[in-house]
């Protein structure tokens, strides 16, 4: 059975996914109401775990109190579900995909005009059916990985559907949610899942590929 994250955990690793965020973000990440999200920033804030910004972007951020804090919880949380093993296999598994991400997303932004690399306007159908033929492939590649990782923590549940919609609307010819980086695109959703992998593990990204 699916380990259930502490909510506590869930505000603060919301945070380290989001980096910066308002409460209804990080509410939305940690599955919880906005009120009891609220109540946990606040008292992360009276310990100087997060910080609260106003002004032109008003939002919440952890700070590397919290950040340490979290990765300990993490850590112990991860332990305690004995699922170690199996979430490295299935980061494991995650990696091997990565590149094929980076390239495809590459490819959705990028076209070759006369040997020179140019912005994608999206005048070629035939490339951008090709492209999202694969962003679907990719899609179905990662999905039963999402599916064993759900099996351990149960905070993972969210990513297979998120990546689901994600494609369905590119496919419904909605392009913004191939990569743009201000909505729950497939490239937000990939990257918010490579750094959730990296800190349950305990892996520093500019290190991972030695791990």
């Amino acid at each position: 059975m699916a380990t259930a994250s502490d909510p506590s955990l869930r505000v603060l690793h919301a945070l380290r996914l989001k980096s910066f965020a308002p409460v209804e973000v990080v509410a939305t990440v940690a599955a919880l109401d906005e009120a009891e999200t609220l109540g946990f920033l606040e008292t992360f804030r009276d310990k100087e775990w997060v910080r609260h910004r106003d002004g032109k972007i008003t939002g919440w951020m952890l700070l590397g109190a919290g950040r340490a804090e979290g990765e300990r919880m993490l850590a112990d949380e991860l332990d305690a579900a004995g699922g170690r093993a199996d979430i490295d296999a299935a980061y494991r598994q995650f990696l091997a995909l990565n590149q094929a991400c980076l390239q495809v997303c590459t490819d959705w932004q990028l076209v070759e005009v006369d040997g020179a690399p140019v912005v994608n306007e999206h005048h070629d159908p035939a490339h951008d059916a090709d492209v999202i033929g694969r962003l679907r492939a990719l899609g179905d590649e990662v999905q039963p990985i999402c599916a064993e990782l759900t099996t351990v923590l149960g905070r993972f549940g969210s990513y297979g559907p998120r990546f689901h919609t994600a494609i369905e609307r590119v496919e419904a010819g909605e392009l913004d949610w191939f990569t743009k980086p201000t909505i729950d695109s497939f490239h937000t959703v990939w990257f918010e899942l490579h750094e959730n992998l990296l800190a349950t593990l305990g892996i520093e990204r500019g290190t991972e590929e030695r791990s």
